[in-house]
């Protein structure tokens, strides 16, 4: 007895919607990961800055504080007031240019990680696109193998949701996959 292997897939519509189905989702993919790579170097170039501001508005904080410290010094030990009075006066601008100096470098360090956390959402919408593409992807090629139209249904969710996803990274669309980046966080 002998069984005959056919190369050639009975169903030809089906490969050609499969490889249809393989370029466009590829296509898009590759566009997303340019657009993702750019938020990427955003949110590093925020996150660098949200740690530098942060480290200057602590060495602001501590440098208040050793003037405060050394003014009360310098006040409690000093024999002479009057010659005191004008390394006083240079503490007090010290401590007042200081003072004024915190809050705004607080309000910018937060504002950069503001600016992070933004980003963040679009960098997590690419990866929901990308991973839910790869999927399509993945079963797509399952669906011509199998030669199952079913399978390629499949594929097409996956892919319609992917490209969902890598719409709302493209255009700022505030849908955020919270459960899905839970999960995979």
């Amino acid at each position: 007895m002998e069984v005959e292997v056919s190369a050639e897939a009975k169903d030809k519509r089906l490969n050609r919607l499969v490889a249809i189905t393989v370029v466009v989702l590829s296509v898009f993919m590759g566009l997303c990961g340019i657009k993702d790579g750019n938020i990427v170097q955003g949110m590093q170039a925020a996150q660098a800055s949200s740690v530098d501001t942060w480290n200057e508005y602590q060495a602001a904080r501590t440098k208040q504080h050793i003037a405060e410290a050394t003014r009360a010094e310098i006040a409690l030990l000093a024999t002479d007031p009057a010659k005191a009075a004008p390394v006083l006066a240079g503490y007090d601008r010290d401590i007042a240019k200081y003072a004024a100096e915190a809050p705004k470098l607080a309000a910018d360090a937060k504002a950069q990680s503001d600016a992070y956390d933004a980003l963040n959402v679009h960098d997590d919408q690419f990866d929901a696109s990308d991973a839910a593409i790869s999927t399509a992807i993945s079963v797509a090629a399952v669906a011509a193998l199998a030669e199952a139209g079913w399978l390629l249904g499949v594929a097409w969710v996956f892919g319609a949701f992917g490209m969902f996803m890598g719409l709302c990274g493209f255009f700022g669309w505030g849908f955020h996959p919270a459960v899905l980046s839970g999960l995979l966080g």
